[in-house]
């Protein structure tokens, strides 16, 4: 009898331990690199920091809540892991890479599944091909066990730049990190500033040195892999943005369009918002970065948008605009058509070794030649096209795991693998109205592919677009609150 109890307890308890055994044994790691790929990188460190350095670079924190973790740009770029509160070091003396981890939480993988800690260690060399795997607290330890600590100046390499997560740029981090800092009352500095404090503080021996240009000058030429990556997401967001125009009509709201994007993004496998939505009627246009989104589209006017998705940890950058009645009046049409070309003269120049500088002069004088003969209905119409040409921000910023991605275009012999956007613009403040259209340029062996031409841009195909049905018409928006029975 009592073997019989103890066998069916021990059934039952193996029938309530299954899925938890089942959840750890299934494991998440990125399949968009290959192990090869990540090697490839962390030897152009090793490079460049000589025998006489470590880099030290950690992943983005746990978060709290019920957020979704995101891993930083760089720690993944490294090798891959999407981790929180991990830790990779690159010792220079004998070229080898750790990953350092916290230990296993049992509890949250029974409610969230496999995580990957430090005692997952062989899985782990595994799936990145570094060499060893070690809990997070022997991290102090293993930078005195490096071999270089007693030498003469031991360099140690970490990015003193604000790690991008999700929807971030640096440009804007840092933005709000100066905001911040004017406020007396606000003492937070940033996470990077804090790593090295700590750094210093406890090891004093090394010399401190900045591993964000290197890191910064790496990415700006993007792989294969990077820009097959880059090619997807470009592909969701020009889906997004055609399903935006088909569900575009008088009286729609501007955050149904983004609504009808999001759609998109999430059918399509992406993790969220490369940014925040810039969708905006009429004069809402005028401000480069609207985000709002909570204006009625009206009968008349244009409406901007310009959206892309967070897609395995890359993203895109396009914009298109378009009339929400479904046709370009003659103004309009005249403005509009005179920003497509100006697109078209951009691309036409770029190739490998030439500078931003030659494309643009080169471009804005085909667009001298294109207004011969020109008119417009309007002098401040014809006014801002001429000074559309004198401007120099239609050649813009690069593209990658940022939407204002690491790296510098400007001034430089532009080289394959370089992505960034093509932005021509004008402004009419008479009427608060702004123009643009932007497209996603990578840099081949013999010229330049724009990833996001088959978004239509042509009044035709754009008009030809707008009269599709929609997902706002087949599920149009309930009034609220619900009437109930």
């Amino acid at each position: 009898m009592y073997f019989i109890k103890t066998s069916y307890l021990a059934f039952i308890l193996s029938l309530i331990c299954m899925p938890i055994l089942h959840a750890q044994e299934k494991h998440y790691y990125q399949t968009d690199f290959t192990i090869e790929e990540f090697e490839s990188r962390r030897t152009k460190i090793f490079d460049e920091i000589g025998n006489n350095a470590i880099a030290l670079i950690q992943s983005a924190p746990s978060v709290a809540g019920f957020k979704v973790f995101r891993q930083s740009n760089t720690f993944y770029y490294l090798c891959g892991l999407e981790e929180g509160h991990a830790y990779l070091l690159l010792n220079g003396k004998n070229r080898s890479t750790s990953i350092y981890l916290p230990h296993r939480e049992e509890g949250r993988e029974r409610s969230q599944g496999k995580i990957l800690s430090a005692e997952d260690a062989e899985l782990i060399k595994k799936l990145t091909g570094v060499n060893r795997v070690r809990p997070v607290e022997f991290l102090g330890n293993d930078l005195v066990g490096t071999g270089l600590i007693n030498g003469i100046t031991p360099k140690l390499y970490t990015p003193f730049s604000p790690a991008e997560t999700g929807n971030d740029s640096r440009d804007e981090i840092l933005h709000g990190h100066a905001r911040a800092a004017a406020d007396p009352w606000d003492s937070q500095i940033t996470r990077e500033a804090q790593f090295i404090k700590l750094i210093t503080e406890r090891f004093p021996e090394f010399e401190i040195r900045d591993l964000s240009p290197l890191l910064d000058t790496m990415r700006l030429i993007k792989s294969q892999q990077e820009i097959e990556v880059i090619r997807k997401a470009t592909d969701i967001a020009g889906l997004a943005i055609i399903e935006a125009m088909r569900s575009t009509k008088p009286g729609v709201y501007e955050y149904q369009l983004d609504a009808a994007a999001k759609y998109i993004f999430y059918q399509h496998g992406s993790q969220g918002d490369g940014y925040p939505a810039i969708i905006g009627g009429g004069t809402n246009t005028f401000m480069g970065h609207y985000f709002r989104k909570t204006d009625i589209l009206n009968d008349g006017d244009l409406v901007l948008m310009d959206y892309a998705p967070d897609y395995h940890n890359y993203t895109s950058d396009v914009t298109r605009i378009w009339p929400v009645n479904g046709s370009f009046d003659k103004e309009q049409t005249a403005l509009y058509e005179y920003i497509v070309a100006y697109r078209d003269a951009l691309f036409k120049y770029i190739k490998p070794g030439i500078t931003s500088n030659e494309v643009l002069k080169n471009a804005a004088t085909d667009m001298e030649n294109y207004l011969i003969g020109k008119t417009f209905e309007k002098p401040e119409h014809l006014s801002a096209v001429q000074n559309g040409i004198k401007f120099r921000g239609h050649f813009q910023h690069p593209v990658g795991m940022a939407v204002h991605d690491v790296g510098r275009v400007h001034g430089v012999p532009l080289k394959p693998g370089m992505v960034f956007t093509i932005d021509p613009m004008i402004w009419i403040p008479e009427e608060r109205l702004y123009i643009r259209i932007e497209d996603v340029a990578v840099v081949t062996e013999t010229g330049v592919e724009n990833l996001s031409a088959f978004v239509p841009s042509s009044i035709a195909d754009i008009e030809k677009t707008i009269k599709e049905k929609g997902l706002t018409e087949f599920r149009p928006a309930q009034s609220l609150p619900l009437k109930k029975n």
